[in-house]
Parts: structure tokens; C-alpha cells; sequence
């Protein structure tokens, strides 16, 4: 599962007879697609539905620019689709709800306390309200996320960042409070993964903890029956934190490991027993974490007890998900270790006999999301394929999965008494919303949630539209286009060349409030976007034409794809042409100052620079070893014949410099060292730098700024001569 690129973005059509996403009409009377505009979107999650199949529960996050803060609340739908509403009034961030089994209580993560913590509170289904009063389920001093329920409702599991040598609470408490009153603030590390992403390490461990549903002094779902009983058209609830909490909270997996591994964190990554007595989860236990992708599916008594491996490859195992009937176990898996994108598979797990096989070893893509059906025949699916990432259905008999809807679906959960399939979807004109399928007919899939609808209706955006070409090779590539609202075919306009991360991402109908070509299009630009080799969604073998070629073969691709838009779409202007580009993307634009001058001005984010010395100063270094063959000392050949920097003396486009203090991935060191080159050959050149941020700008003030300054120097190098 590829998860260090900057981004993943698909995009492609949507099949004839399929709805779109919940998009407006272009109108000339419509507003231009803004920042500011795309701010107030709501951010939604994914779906939880309902035991009883009459509601669907998710999270919505609000971004406030004014006050430069994200705030999530918990939303309920009915099931078929309606007004949306939000829960409670409280001011408080709630997160990630769980319905109990019987639907009777919800378990959500809240902020009302700090750290995070779980509450319950109860729900009455008949008016999809919340009633009583919430009680606080945990109170650890390293907090609580990412909780599930027992089948039968009377444990909870969650994960708490706790320090590995300490044997209770009270430890890590004390541990927490000596480090931040402590003067000295210097760090002695012993082994690599000090850092990751944009954090240093603080010594922790994610841990798996069990705790009883009625954790509480008197039965809890009794008292929640009672207050429900109570107050059951009030719609609201009220907080109140009990003395005693957390008093039988167990640690299921203690030492010195991360349960769920550093960077796949969530409830996704562990389940519970249909029996209500195991616990499978997936963790790293390799000795050098930073070069191995060797996830593991443990299995744990959930009464505590000694772990027992199952999963047996070499690569990434992870996402176990039990069978309804019990009987079988489904995961996603990777055949090789060391490289995080080798394609996805599902491996199927014979609880009885213990034996292991790969249900899509047929199937030329890599799964993402998945689901049990009820009647443990058969799962579905989604996997990335031509910019989409449609829905399937996989028989456990089949060699192959069958395509149920064509869309770019994520976040897959069975209810509406296992008749629906829900999901969350978005494409390039929206983000993700709350959809759902019927299962056993044929239905085109429909909108549940239309959150966004209102502030859609008022900005004019362009359909994408894809095309194709043969490279050089013979081998065929895609790309998309997206035209500037109001477009006129008898005019030309500037074009903005995007270039996706990762590099084993790519380009594809779905939504990015990062790297948005509606808003990159929205001020009178043509965007343009390649998937090179490299690319995800057409099969490994494309996927890993990357692989000791970062500047070659895949540079090829997008230059070949741009002579190919040039001579195909007469309203480019060609001699007003920029290139941007983050992660892989900037390293890309790093390598096109090199080798090539045909674009006016170029924009690097986040770029590598320097291979080697961004070997040594990068924290999952499985990543580099597979990309080039090997550490330095190995292969220094490789990773010379690719680094930008040994063509500077060739650089001569102006260009804009993206670097954040707090990105462990690409150090912030490459990003000075291109902009002390450029400036040093009196390129023209500008930097900007974000003390305040990593891999990624994530804080709104700061992505207005970004937007504004991107633009600002784009517009600087293409505008139109008088």
C-alpha cells in the first residue's frame, strides 16, 4: 500500500450511464472556482451505518480560514439519502463514531477532554437522535483513538501511544510530565525511524488496549437504556466524566513495536472475532524498521496472552477483516518486502487448517478498500484502474473480481440490513460525499449526503477529459485535460503542466484540496496531466517502469504527452506553458531544469534535489533503496546518473522553490540547496518556506499563501504579451 507520496489523485470520465458526483452545471453567470470558495467544503468521512439499516453516521470536518483551524463534528443521513444534520451542537471535536452492535449506543473519539479520548452516548433510531447523557469510556493520560466494538458488545479496542517500558498509567504520566518539564531538550537516538514524516520521535509506541463496554462503576448499558428511556425526543445529550475510568484497561500488545505499524495507523489495521475472544492486528516486527515493509497478521487472545503469526509473506500484510460465519480471515498482502508498491493483493486465510492463498492473483491491480459480504461467499473491493476506482465484487470461487460501478470509491461498509453497500466517493467537480449501491440488482449507485451541493451550485468548473498516446515504445499512456471555465475554442490559453507524486501515484477523477486542477484551471489556464510509467491503475508491470529510471523513461512519457496535447488541443498556447509539481513531481521539475527549457517558468514543491544526500536525510529508506537499486554505496552509480543537481550548470528556467522546515521525507536541505544553486547561476528564483509545516501544507492560512504565491509567480512568466 503506497502511502509516502506527497499525493494520489485519479482522475478520469465517468462512464455515459453513470450519475456523476454531485456537481453543478457550468453557467456563464457562475463565480470562479476560489481558495477561499473551496474552504468552506466540508470534508467528509466515512460512512457508518446503522445496525438496523435506518441511518448512516459520519464525521465532517470545517476549515475556518479566519481562524486558520480544521473542526470535525459527527453528522447522521437517513440511509436512503436526505437532509443531512448535524448530531449535537457541542463545540467540541468528535471523530471516528462506531455504532454498538445493537444500535443502541454510539462510541466516538472527542477533544472535550486533552488528550482525545472515547465516549458513549446513546441513539435512539426512531428519530436518529442522540440522548442521555455521554460518558467518557477512557481517561489515559496518552489518550484514545481509533476504537472498535466486540461483536457482542462488551469490549472495546483502541490505540493509545504509550511508553513501551512503562507497565501502567501512571508511568507514562509521570514519564510525559519529567520530559516536558526538563530543561534539556537534546534527544539520544539508538536506532533509525528517529523521525518520521514531520515529527522526531518522543519515544512511544502505539499499543492496542482493551477495555469492558460498561467500564463505568454501574452497568453502563443499563444506565444508557434508562437515559434513552428518559429522554428520547430531546436530540441532544449531556457530558459528564466518571470518576473512575479506564481502571481495566489491558494493553494487548506490549513491547517495543508499534501496534498498528508508524504509518498505517487506524481501526482498519486490527478486527475482532466474530466469537468476540481474538483480536488480529498487523504490526512490524523486522530489527531495522526503516528498511522493511514486512507488516505481519498476529493473532492475540483477547484476554491477553502470546501473539501467533499467520501471515507469511515477505512483503506487507495488513487490513485483516474476519468472515461473518468465522471461518475465514481476508487481508491485503504484498508479495515482496522492501517495496511499498508492489501490488496489493487479497489473501485468504482458512482459520481451521491455517492455510493462505491469494484470492486476485489473477487480477492485475492493487486493492484498496474491502468489505465481507453477510454471507461470507464473496467480498467486494475497489482498485485503482484508469484514473477510477471502481467498486467490485470478488466470489471466493472466482479468478477474477467483477466490476460492479465504474467511480472513484473509497471507505466500503456493508449495512441498510446488508442490502447497500456504502461508500465515500468524489471526483474532480467534488469532494467526497456519502454514496451507496444496491446490492443483487442492477442500479446505478446514488448520493446519500449532498453537504456540498448548495456551494457547488455556485462555481462554474470544467468536466476532465481524457486522452491517450502511443510513447515512443508502442506502450500506451493517458492523460487528462481540464479547460478553464467559460472556454472558448477559438481562443489560446496558458497552460499549467502538472506532475503527480509519489512516483508510483497518479492522476485520476478525484477530488485534492492540495493540488486542484478545477482551481489551478479556475483563472484562465488549460491544465494538463500525464500518468508516465510509474503511474498506478495500469497494471505492475507499468507501475514499475519507474524503478531505476526516475529521469528517464518516465520523463520521456511526459514529454511525449505533452507534444502529444500540443498538437492535438489548438487552444494551447505553447509558448506559454508552466510546469508544477510536489514530491516526485518537484523531483521531476528538479530534472526538467536540466533537460529541457521549453516551459516559461517551473515550480517545485517538496522536490528531491541531490539523490544521495537526500538518501541519508529521508526516514523510510526501503523507498530509496528499491528506487535505485540499493543504498549509495552500492548502486552510486544509479543515483548519480538521476540527480538533478549534476546538471545545474544547464539550468536557466526561472523557477519557484517549495520547502517545509518540518518535512522528514524530503528534507527542507534540498530545497535549499536547489534555491542557493538557482540563485548562485542567477536564475531568476524565489523561495518559499514554511517553518510550520512538513510534507504537506496543511494549515489553511498557510495553503492560502501557497496558492496565492504559486499563482502569482505562474502569472509573472505566461501572462500574454501586449
Amino acid at each position: 500500500m503506497k502511502i509516502s507520496s506527497l499525493f494520489f489523485a485519479y482522475f478520469l470520465f465517468l462512464a455515459p450511464h453513470l450519475p456523476a458526483a454531485a456537481a453543478p452545471n457550468d453557467s456563464s453567470s457562475k463565480a470562479p472556482f476560489t481558495f477561499e470558495k473551496m474552504m468552506t467544503l466540508k470534508r467528509v468521512g466515512e460512512p457508518v451505518p446503522s445496525p438496523d439499516g435506518e441511518w448512516v453516521v459520519f464525521a465532517a470536518t470545517d476549515v475556518s480560514l479566519e481562524e486558520n483551524t480544521r473542526k470535525s463534528h459527527l453528522w447522521v443521513v437517513p440511509s436512503a439519502g436526505g437532509e443531512s444534520r448535524r448530531l449535537n451542537e457541542s463545540t467540541n471535536e468528535e471523530e471516528h463514531p462506531r455504532f454498538s452492535p445493537d444500535g443502541e449506543q454510539l462510541l466516538f473519539t472527542s477533544k472535550a477532554t486533552d488528550p482525545t479520548q472515547l465516549w458513549l452516548v446513546g441513539f435512539d433510531s426512531a428519530t436518529g437522535k442522540l440522548s442521555g447523557t455521554a460518558r467518557q469510556v477512557t481517561s489515559l493520560s496518552t489518550g484514545a483513538d481509533g476504537a472498535i466494538w466486540s461483536p457482542d458488545g462488551k469490549k472495546i479496542v483502541f490505540v493509545s501511544e504509550v511508553y513501551p517500558d512503562c507497565k501502567d498509567d501512571a508511568c507514562n504520566q509521570q514519564r510525559a510530565e519529567k520530559e516536558k518539564k526538563s530543561k534539556v531538550k537534546a534527544k539520544l537516538f539508538q536506532h533509525l525511524l528517529y523521525r518520521h514524516w514531520s515529527a522526531y520521535t518522543e519515544f512511544k509506541r502505539s499499543h492496542l488496549f482493551v477495555v469492558d463496554a460498561e467500564a463505568n462503576p454501574k452497568s453502563l448499558s443499563d444506565a444508557m437504556k434508562a437515559d434513552i428511556a428518559a429522554t428520547k425526543q430531546m436530540g441532544t445529550y449531556e457530558w459528564t466524566t466518571p470518576d473512575s475510568t479506564s481502571s481495566n484497561a489491558r494493553d494487548l500488545t506490549p513491547g517495543d513495536r508499534d501496534v498498528p505499524p508508524f504509518s498505517l495507523g487506524g481501526s482498519e489495521m486490527y478486527a475482532i472475532s466474530p466469537e468476540s475472544n481474538e483480536l488480529a492486528y498487523t504490526s512490524n516486527i523486522d530489527e531495522v524498521g526503516a528498511t522493511s515493509t514486512n507488516n505481519e497478521i498476529f493473532l492475540v487472545p483477547l484476554s491477553g496472552g502470546e501473539p501467533k503469526k499467520v501471515s507469511t509473506s515477505p512483503g506487507s500484510d495488513s487490513t485483516p477483516r474476519y468472515s461473518p460465519d468465522g471461518k475465514s480471515m481476508a487481508w491485503l498482502s504484498q508479495a515482496r518486502g522492501g517495496y511499498e508498491s508492489d501490488r496489493v493483493t487479497l489473501a485468504l486465510y482458512d482459520r481451521a487448517s491455517g492455510k493462505v492463498r491469494i484470492a486476485t492473483q489473477d487480477f492485475d491491480r492493487s486493492v484498496g478498500s474491502f468489505v465481507w459480504a453477510s454471507d461470507a461467499r464473496s467480498l467486494y473491493l475497489t482498485a485503482g484502474d484508469h484514473g477510477q476506482e471502481p467498486i467490485y465484487q470478488l466470489p471466493l470461487d472466482a479468478a477474477q473480481p467483477n466490476e460492479l460501478a465504474r467511480l472513484h470509491a473509497g471507505d466500503l461498509a456493508l449495512g441498510g440490513e446488508n442490502k447497500f453497500l456504502y461508500f465515500s466517493r468524489d471526483s474532480i467537480k467534488a469532494p467526497s460525499e456519502v454514496w451507496r449501491l444496491a446490492l443483487g440488482e442492477k442500479s446505478d449507485p446514488t448520493a446519500v449526503t449532498h453537504v456540498n451541493d448548495e456551494i457547488l451550485s455556485q462555481v462554474a468548473m470544467q468536466p476532465i477529459e481524457p486522452f491517450a498516446f502511443k510513447a515512443s515504445d508502442g506502450v500506451e499512456i493517458e492523460g487528462f485535460l481540464v479547460k478553464p471555465p467559460q472556454f472558448d475554442a477559438t481562443k489560446k490559453y496558458p497552460l499549467k503542466f502538472l506532475v503527480h507524486g509519489g512516483p508510483e501515484g497518479a492522476w485520476g477523477d478525484d477530488w485534492s484540496f492540495r493540488w486542484n486542477p478545477e482551481l489551478f484551471a479556475a483563472d484562465g489556464y488549460v491544465v494538463v496531466m500525464i500518468n508516465p510509467r510509474g503511474s498506478t491503475g495500469y497494471g505492475q508491470k507499468f507501475t514499475e517502469g519507474v524503478i531505476e529510471q526516475w529521469g528517464g523513461t518516465p520523463f520521456h512519457d511526459l514529454m511525449e504527452g505533452l507534444d502529444y496535447a500540443e498538437k492535438t488541443f489548438p487552444f494551447i498556447d505553447k509558448n506559454r506553458e508552466a510546469a508544477l509539481g510536489a514530491s516526485y513531481g518537484g523531483y521531476m521539475i528538479n530534472w526538467f531544469l536540466g533537460h529541457t527549457e521549453r516551459f516559461k517558468c517551473l515550480v517545485s514543491h517538496d522536490g528531491m534535489f541531490n539523490t544521495e544526500s537526500g538518501y541519508g536525510t529521508t526516514e523510510e529508506l526501503w523507498f530509496p533503496e528499491k528506487e535505485f537499486g540499493g543504498p549509495p554505496w552500492k548502486n552510486r552509480e544509479t543515483y548519480r546518473k538521476w540527480s538533478p543537481h549534476l546538471y545545474a550548470e544547464k539550468f536557466k528556467t526561472p523557477t519557484l522553490v517549495v520547502h517545509g522546515q518540518l518535512d522528514y521525507r524530503l528534507d527542507v536541505s534540498q530545497g535549499f540547496d536547489l534555491f542557493t544553486t538557482l540563485q548562485r547561476l542567477d536564475v531568476p528564483s524565489e523561495m518559499l518556506y514554511f517553518p510550520d509545516e512538513g510534507h504537506w501544507v496543511l494549515k489553511p492560512q498557510n495553503g492560502q499563501l501557497w496558492y496565492e504565491t504559486v499563482n502569482a509567480w505562474v502569472d509573472r512568466w505566461t501572462a500574454a504579451k501586449e
